[in-house]
């Protein structure tokens, strides 16, 4: 018979292997030496011990999941309780009951771990839902939508929900994106039909420009082209291309009338700064007239220096006040001249001027007069208020008489 601390052969050739409730019977050895019994069924708790701790480091280090690890760890107590290994069973129990513990925490850990990623994506994907809804109602319409694109991105690399909140969240996910593309299409065909209407509207614009563009009517055409300009603004912007061609024709047309009426200002400025020069030698003439001298004469002289003037024609605008001013000067001098010498030469005011001296000059002898008999009576009184009297009738008689100097006498 042999043995060892954890089995034994007996003469018949059963080998025992020893536990806690007594020796259990491993199996029967005939083919060599109780020895070499003993060593093979040691040999096979030495693989037994292998494959546990093989286990161990797989519920350890990898993804192993839960139901196949508890598998993995039935078959091994199978084989442990089945007896067919000497060794220490009851240790190998006890590293496969604290392999079930390692498995069921990991299982809760995996379980807690999922609960929560649950949580995050749910907590993820509302937030998700609640800007793609806000987003729904923006018209920001490239920003918007590149930024929905995101989200759906995002939305994909997320975990799935249990299916039906995932479900409840993606439709209003959908929702609020299809809302969006639904505004967005309806501003763009608005836009579109806003376009087609400005293109009509600028195409008639163009139309009644390059009908324009041939005219000498400078004033008016101006005018408006202004005009078109204000209704081309207010039109609205076409399509790009049609915006582009209509708009090139457009200032085509408008070049050709400006360019053109450049080109006739030019030739009229340069007319008008001719006829500016040969105006202000006549004004220079017509200065040279003052004072004057001989009426008749300096009469005659504007005379024919005015009609040289109507017949020279325009001058610059800015230039016009100045010089006629100076020619409107020597004007007034002649008619002022013209005045004085009616005044002069008029025989009724001449004897109305007459008269008015004539009662003047006896008013004031008379005055004189009864000053001098005051004074002589001794009524300095009434002597003092006759001179004052006397005084105011001077001073009118030598107005009057200044005035009948003008009519020569």
């Amino acid at each position: 018979m042999s043995s060892d601390p954890w089995g034994r052969v007996d003469e018949t050739g059963t080998v025992y292997v020893r536990t806690a409730d007594g020796e259990q019977v491993v199996g029967s050895w005939q083919a060599g030496s109780p020895e070499e019994a003993l060593a093979y069924f040691e040999r096979k708790y030495e693989g037994l011990v292998v494959e546990i701790g093989l286990l161990e480091r797989r519920v350890r280090t990898t993804d192993l999941s839960a139901k196949d690890a508890m598998t993995a760890i039935d078959h091994l107590r199978t084989q442990v309780d089945e007896h067919h290994a000497v060794g220490d069973l009851a240790a190998l129990r006890e590293r496969l009951d604290k392999l079930v513990s390692t498995v069921e925490s990991r299982r809760e850990e995996r379980k807690a771990a999922k609960a929560k990623q649950s949580d995050e994506a749910r907590t993820a994907k509302e937030a998700l839902v609640a800007e793609a809804e806000e987003l729904a109602a923006s018209e920001q319409w490239r920003s918007a939508g590149e930024r929905l694109r995101s989200l759906v991105d995002t939305w994909k690399g997320l975990p799935r929900l249990d299916r039906k909140t995932d479900d409840e969240l993606w439709h209003r996910f959908s929702h609020a994106r299809s809302a969006f593309s639904k505004r967005r299409k309806a501003h763009f065909a608005s836009l579109d039909a806003q376009r087609e209407e400005a293109r009509k509207t600028k195409e008639r614009l163009v139309a009644e420009a390059e009908a324009l563009a041939g005219s000498t009517d400078w004033g008016p055409t101006a005018a408006r082209y202004r005009d078109l300009m204000t209704e081309w603004k207010a039109a609205g912007r076409a399509q790009r291309e049609a915006e582009d061609e209509l708009w090139t024709r457009f200032r085509g047309a408008q070049d050709v009338f400006f360019q053109a009426r450049s080109e006739v200002f030019a030739e009229r400025d340069a007319e008008q700064q001719g006829n500016l020069t040969l105006k202000e030698q006549l004004v220079i003439e017509a200065e040279k007239l003052l004072p004057i001298a001989d009426l008749k004469s300096a009469r005659a002289a504007f005379r024919s220096i005015n009609e040289r003037w109507e017949a020279i024609g325009h001058v610059p605008r800015d230039a016009r006040p100045k010089i006629e001013g100076r020619v409107h000067a020597v004007e007034r001098a002649i008619q002022e001249a013209e005045e004085a010498e009616w005044r002069r030469t008029n025989p009724e005011a001449r004897a109305r001027a007459a008269g008015l001296t004539g009662q003047l000059q006896s008013a004031v002898d008379k005055l004189q007069e009864q000053v001098d008999k005051a004074r002589a009576a001794g009524n300095d009184a009434k002597a003092d208020k006759l001179s004052k009297e006397l005084e105011g009738r001077r001073a009118l008689l030598d107005q009057a008489l200044k005035g009948l100097e003008e009519f020569g006498g």
